[in-house]
């Protein structure tokens, strides 16, 4: 029995375990149940007339229209990198036709949406997380809650369906730009004919590719805006927090963005 001002005998390593499990399964929980919040406001967003409009529309434009620039460039480089190489290497082999295959496996179906994805996350999630992190330090959130506006509704589904609605198009104009506008970047090194490299390349698509690359934008899309507004919200009190915050969440979205497209790749070849 410990005296009075004796030191208390330090928590051994059963107790701290088992304190640190409890804590990541009340996260997990607290994080689910947060994603469900945001699936019902959603729904209730889109059936009426949305208060946070002017939210969606500035979202779609930091996060689509703003990272068209980048996305243009990587897609380009991506597409004619695969060209360039892959009519140098091929035909030693005599499987020049597996050029298309390649092109639609690496840019509609795999590299497009995560890379994607990428850019949307170090652009747009940090500055999610940031930004709601920020509100939180300043009492902005408590004077929504004070005045009776849900922050979730308000803040959080205008991001959550801005960066879905982003990573859909500019999922698509990667595609764009990484099967088509790379074949005139590739003409300036290993010059392929017009209408064989478009007849090829429309051969090798199929619905499921165009299909399995919209599942994956929708899916990346939501897991950036869900864990970088969920991140933002766990700011309690130092603006030191702010940056802490963002990195962690930027890391825990990589990682979220790789096992899904495992999963969702994994569904495909099933």
């Amino acid at each position: 029995m410990s005296t009075p001002g004796s030191a208390q005998p330090r928590p051994g390593f059963i107790e701290r375990a088992g304190a640190a499990v409890t804590s990541r399964v009340a996260i997990v929980f607290y994080a689910l149940g947060f994603f469900i919040e945001i699936l019902i406001e959603t729904l209730r967003y889109v059936r009426r007339r949305p208060a946070g409009s002017r939210v969606l529309a500035m979202q779609i434009l930091f996060t689509g229209v703003e990272a068209l620039a980048v996305t243009a460039v990587l897609a380009l480089g991506l597409g004619a990198i695969i060209i360039v190489q892959g009519t140098s290497l091929l035909p030693q082999f005599g499987q020049q036709q597996l050029l298309y295959v390649i092109l639609i496996t690496v840019i509609t179906r795999e590299l497009g949406p995560i890379l994607t994805a990428l850019i949307v996350a170090s652009r747009s999630g940090t500055a999610i997380t940031t930004e709601i992190g920020n509100m939180v330090i300043n009492h902005e959130i408590e004077a929504y809650i004070a005045s009776g506006i849900n922050p979730i509704a308000y803040l959080v589904v205008p991001r959550f369906l801005g960066v879905i609605i982003s990573m859909v198009v500019l999922n698509l104009y990667f595609n764009i730009f990484g099967l088509l506008g790379s074949w005139l970047i590739s003409q300036l090194l290993q010059p392929i004919e017009f209408f064989q490299y478009f007849h090829g390349l429309f051969s090798a698509l199929s619905v499921i590719d165009v299909f399995s690359s919209l599942v994956k934008s929708v899916v990346f899309g939501a897991i950036v805006s869900a864990v970088s507004t969920f991140h933002g919200f766990r700011v309690e009190r130092s603006s030191t927090e702010v940056p802490q915050t963002a990195i962690r969440s930027i890391g825990q979205v990589f990682i979220l963005l790789i096992i899904a497209n495992a999963l969702i790749t994994l569904v495909y070849y099933l």
